[in-house]
């Protein structure tokens, strides 16, 4: 098998139909809360984008979105439920916390909801940690935030 993370941009037709299948399992995740947590997940300006590919076929991606000078927020991380359990969340984002780096930052960021314990359960496994809830997401109860250091 050829495990092939690409980066590219937001307008990776493979990347547009994950972020589809995202955003239906989180509109039932979230129930009424999804429109609160979708007006923040627009991908019209995600310039780093990484699609997993195996033997050519998409089975996972995520984002990175600047937050502050030094600080990159990862967003929009997404295997299918028939793709997972097989690492590929963990290689997307080591790809995206390697480029994080190269382009000069020391931190990486996030916000998962308290209704997706795959979602913590991977960002704990890979070195993140709880941090208090920032920006858009402070005082929003079903919001977790994670935060890592990752320059060498």
């Amino acid at each position: 098998m050829l495990n092939q993370p690409k980066r590219t941009d937001s307008k990776n037709l493979d990347f547009i139909k994950l972020v589809a299948q995202l955003d239906a399992d989180l509109g039932e995740r979230d129930g009424e809360d999804h429109e609160f947590y979708h007006q923040f997940n627009s991908i019209d300006q995600l310039h780093h984008v990484i699609v997993l590919y195996i033997d050519k076929k998409a089975v996972g991606c995520g984002a990175l979105k600047a937050f502050e000078d030094t600080t990159m927020e990862v967003k929009r991380m997404y295997v299918p439920p028939s793709e997972r359990g097989q690492g590929y969340a963990t290689q997307i984002l080591k790809a995206l916390e390697i480029w994080a780096a190269e382009l000069g930052n020391s931190h990486c960021i996030l916000e998962t909801g308290k209704r997706q314990p795959e979602a913590i359960a991977l960002y704990e496994k890979n070195g993140y940690q709880r941090i208090a809830n920032y920006g858009q997401y402070q005082g929003i109860e079903n919001s977790i935030c994670f935060q890592k250091n990752v320059s060498s």
